[in-house]
């Protein structure tokens, strides 16, 4: 039987399977893995011969020899639920790598998925006794571990032959290595730290030692555990005990002397190179005893020049051997640093140096942004004395070399963690086991060190909880709030998110209910929707580490008060711990919530004309449309070769639909909304809770809402706006691809952004899609977000109008946002920039790439760690493609354009809106080609109150930036 006639066997006899779990839900799986969990075989059938030959054989009936060779391998099958799974939810257990194609197992148009969950089913075997092998570990002959190598080095020498591949997935291919099978190493590191979670998980009084391990792993490390073995051995169950002795084990063997002359001997069949020979001078070198910093120093410089010149070695096989070399280096990098102890501030700096060009060598972060910060460290570091001011920014420059590490171990694994998460709860400790297997722990710890030093002499201090490292967090917008802390492990726990209460995220959602503060590992990026609602309404937002998010996770369910300054120091406490002067200042802003009313005095309800982009100027805003048309149309005659044709279905156009008769009701859909307000306003007169009100309201809405969808269109509506749309987009509806745009009367108000509130339809060509959209348009204004959001902030929500901007779609390359001030610093000596490929960039909360763009330079704040981006195919819809990071988004050229349109606009803004705004503009942008195409300006709209609070500016220390201070200071 020919090999893939058997699989299809297979896959026919788990045919009645799949029918019946068309789809797999995260509850089968879950079943699945406790039955695979108890099961002697694990997730395999039975174990054949594969020949050569391509015939598949029984145990007893061997493939031919010849020269005493054996012909085939042997190894297990899958059984029929685990073939059914990969087949309908490409989930895939128990992978074995002798029986995977590679090009199925190598897969970019996949992500390399298979790949990620090998690895990350290794990691839970570790774990977990063996997790899905738990019992299927001692099936003999399942896995034949030299067949697994012999795989692993035909994998690399097929992948690693490929120059591109090594740029684009540098830090995935070494990370793979700790992984597959290849040569005789063992992931010692990963090892320790799974043996030592096991001992933690299962007897508590280890938990302080496990975490010592984790968080600062050291030689003394050995001592330690042998000291706790000796202590509580007699307690120490028999499992437990064999646990420890493995560990100890570990520990002695990551710990032993280094043996360089091995290293040396891993060059031997290496052809001559550069390299190999910068490497072999090296490796003598440290025969001879060195100082710690210079072996560190040098190793950085090692793994930088692999990195660097890996490409310039012909042989795939000889980059396998430099690629082994890399991690073993990276590992002996690790150990030493941590006996790299720095008693001088300059010594501190010269390390926090080392271990940021570290990253770049191991691929944490890409070689193009070590170059971005390279130059900014190394202009400082030779400053003596150095000013407050510069070691400020010093520690900026390096604190974002890990967060670019850790976004980078995210940005790689996260779609992979995700889905294992779901039926697999532990699976998300996966990334956070290969930071702390990096080279970002070891530089992580060294800033906290001049973290600390350095807000000891500044006076800037954090007071967060009892939060081991205060230096982790920083404010991002500043503004205080009480309320009861989330700490967010799933995006399900946010469906009914309280707008009262704070919430602790990995990231927050691009689509975020209304919420009383914020507190992320990632912030998106700058200008994302949701940080421009939260820099607009005043709600407190800090960025914090990994090891801060699981801190907190102890406080969740407590109620806090939380305030951040302008300064970006945070102070979060518990309830009971507030002062008098933080209880009434709480009562006080409840009382003094400014709300806002939008004006609806000048509101034309009379137009019902589809009109022209050409037609409508900044004038119409609130008039006869909403501000994105009326700025566009703006626009379009201010800068007529930057922004598309377009029509726009005006306020009058919704009003004349929504005074039609509502189907089972007595009257209009327009009388049943403002009914819906009537009636809570008189529950509230009666002494009705808001909940209770809030409730009413939304279950009323979301009947308006499935009614506006089945509404009948106006047949001399559906006319005009074909005819328009003809016109002016050059050819019928159905056969141009187009945006719909919501852009409501409640946008860009002074006081109030309502930024991303409501629908925007993305490339739309259909033609009933277009028409069904439009009623989809002017229905999002009471969806549950957008409705939520706006009835905080506004006296008279029923008042809120949709228009519909429709513009053809450009399929842009990149797209984002700017903001014509310095949004980190809120002074106007920069303009900030947040850039992602294809469309809806940045606005969507999407990983940017950001910078602050000077006159003269700019400054890299996060590179885009967005792993697909969208395009817009000319049948419509959206197609997703995958990222790598290896260049920047912007180019030097995209960034001189957007410095000369951001002139124009401030020119010419001004001049042709007849209004006397001096303030910084909200521009959206995009290109495709290298031509640059405007979505949209407006006015960038942020809270006030928060900046000038007098209780903030209490808690904000004074800093003396130009205070100086010798390098050769000593460190406590």
């Amino acid at each position: 039987m020919k090999r893939t006639t058997f699989y299809l066997f297979f896959l026919l006899l788990s045919f009645s399977y799949i029918q019946a779990q068309k789809n797999v839900s995260n509850e089968d799986i879950k079943s699945l893995i406790q039955t695979l969990k108890q099961d002697p075989r694990g997730p395999y059938f039975r174990i054949k011969w594969f020949c050569d030959d391509g015939t598949i054989r029984d145990p007893k009936d061997p493939c031919p020899e010849r020269g005493g060779k054996s012909l085939g391998i042997q190894h297990a099958t899958y059984r029929a639920d685990v073939l059914a799974l990969a087949e309908k939810r490409s989930v895939y257990f128990g992978q074995i790598l002798s029986a995977t194609a590679i090009d199925e197992f190598w897969n970019k148009k996949d992500q390399y998925s298979r790949l990620k969950q090998y690895q990350l089913g290794k990691y839970l075997e570790s774990i977990d006794d063996g997790w899905i092998l738990r019992k299927g570990q001692y099936y003999r002959g399942a896995v034949q571990i030299e067949d697994e190598k012999a795989w692993g080095n035909t994998f690399y020498k097929t992948i690693l032959g490929n120059d591109d591949v090594l740029a684009e997935s540098y830090y995935l291919i070494r990370q793979s290595l700790l992984d597959i099978p290849h040569n005789e190493d063992s992931n010692l590191a990963q090892e320790i730290r799974s043996q030592s979670k096991i001992i933690a998980d299962n007897y508590t009084p280890f938990m302080d030692l496990r975490i010592k391990i984790h968080g600062n792993p050291d030689k003394s490390d050995i001592i330690r555990v042998e000291n706790f073995y000796d202590e509580h051995k007699k307690k120490l169950p028999p499992s437990l005990m064999i646990e420890m002795n493995n560990l100890k084990q570990s520990l002695r063997a990551y710990y032993k002397p280094i043996d360089f002359t091995d290293l040396s001997s891993q060059l031997n069949a290496v052809n001559d190179s550069d390299l190999k020979t910068l490497l072999l001078d090296s490796f003598n070198t440290y025969q001879t005893p060195q100082e710690v910093s210079y072996m560190v120093k040098d190793i950085a410089d090692l793994l930088c020049h692999i990195r660097t010149s890996i490409t310039q070695v012909e042989s795939p096989l000889d980059r396998l051997v430099f690629l082994d070399l890399s991690t073993e280096l990276e590992i002996i990098l690790m150990r030493e640093s941590n006996s790299w102890q720095p008693r001088e501030v300059d010594e501190l700096l010269q390390k926090i140096y080392t271990l940021s060009l570290a990253t770049a060598g191991t691929g944490l972060i890409e070689l193009w942004e070590w170059e971005t910060v390279d130059h900014q460290m190394t202009g400082l570091i030779d400053n003596n004395p150095m000013s407050i001011g510069q070691l400020e920014r010093y520690n900026q420059f390096a604190s974002r070399v890990v967060g670019w590490s850790a976004a980078t171990v995210k940005a790689t694994y996260n779609e992979v963690v995700d889905e294992y998460a779901g039926f697999e709860p532990i699976a998300v400790g996966f990334i956070d086991d290969r930071i702390r297997s990096s080279v970002a722990l070891a530089l992580g710890n060294t800033i906290t060190t001049l973290s600390k030093f350095l807000n000891e002499e500044a006076g800037i201090t954090n007071q967060v909880l009892d939060i081991s490292d205060q230096s982790g967090l920083k404010g991002i917008n500043p503004g205080y709030s009480k309320g009861v802390l989330h700490v967010v492990q799933t995006e399900k726990e946010l469906e009914r998110a309280n707008k009262n209460d704070i919430y602790v995220f990995q990231k927050p959602p691009s689509d975020l209910k209304p919420v009383a503060g914020i507190l992320s590992v990632s912030e998106g990026n700058l200008v994302s929707h949701v940080q421009l609602l939260a820099r607009n309404l005043a709600i407190p937002n800090v960025t914090i580490t990994d090891e801060i998010f699981q801190e907190l996770k102890q406080y969740d369910g407590e109620t806090v008060f939380l305030a951040v300054t302008d300064k970006g120091n945070v102070l979060m406490k518990l309830e009971k711990d507030m002062t008098n002067e933080e209880q009434v200042l709480f009562e006080e802003k409840q009382r003094n919530t400014e709300m806002v009313t939008v004006p609806i005095n000048r509101i034309n309800l009379n137009e019902k004309n589809v009109l022209s982009l050409r037609e409508v100027k900044s004038s119409a805003s609130g008039v006869t449309c909403g501000p994105k048309a009326a700025n566009l149309g703006q626009l379009k005659q201010i800068f007529p070769n930057h922004v598309v044709e377009g029509i726009v279905i005006p306020f009058g156009i919704f009003r004349s639909h929504m005074d039609q008769l509502m189907p089972a009701t007595q009257g209009s859909y327009w009388y049943f909304l403002t009914d819906t307000f009537r009636q809570a306003e008189t529950m509230k007169n009666n002494g009705a809770s808001e909940a209770e009100i809030q409730d009413f309201q939304l279950n009323k809405l979301a009947i308006l809402r499935e009614a506006i969808l089945k509404m009948p269109l106006d047949i001399g509506f559906v006319v005009d706006f074909q005819a328009k749309f003809q016109k002016e987009l050059g050819n019928y509806v159905g056969n141009v691809p187009v945006f719909l745009r919501s852009d409501t009367n409640m946008e860009d108000l002074e006081q109030f952004t309502g930024a991303g509130l409501n629908l925007t339809l993305f490339n739309v060509k259909d033609r009933e899609q277009i028409m069904n959209g439009i009623k989809k348009v002017w229905a999002s204004p009471y969806t549950e977000r957008s409705f939520t959001w706006r009835q905080q902030y506004l006296t008279n929500p029923e008042n809120v109008y949709p228009s519909i901007l429709v513009i053809p779609s450009v399929d842009v390359d990149r797209s984002g946002v700017i903001i014509t001030k310095n949004v980190q610093t809120g002074s106007n000596d920069g303009i900030t920039v947040a850039f992602s490929r294809g469309a809806g960039g940045a606005v969507d909360g999407q990983a940017a790439e950001t910078r602050i763009v000077y006159s003269a330079n700019n400054q890299l704040i996060n590179p885009s760690r967005q792993p697909y981006h969208n395009r817009l195919p000319t049948d419509g819809g959206t197609n997703k493609e995958y990222n790598d990071f290896s260049n920047p988004v912007l180019s030097k050229s995209h960034l001189e354009k957007i410095t000369r349109m951001v002139g124009e606009v401030q020119e010419k803004m001004p001049q042709y809106t007849s209004n006397d705004y001096q303030g910084p503009w909200d521009i959206e942008l995009g290109f495709k080609n290298d031509k640059l195409w405007l979505f949209q300006i407006r006015p960038f709209v942020e809270n006030k109150n928060a900046l000038y609070s007098t209780y903030l500016k209490s808690i904000s220390p004074e800093i003396d930036l130009d205070k100086q201070i010798l390098t050769t200071t000593q460190l406590n």
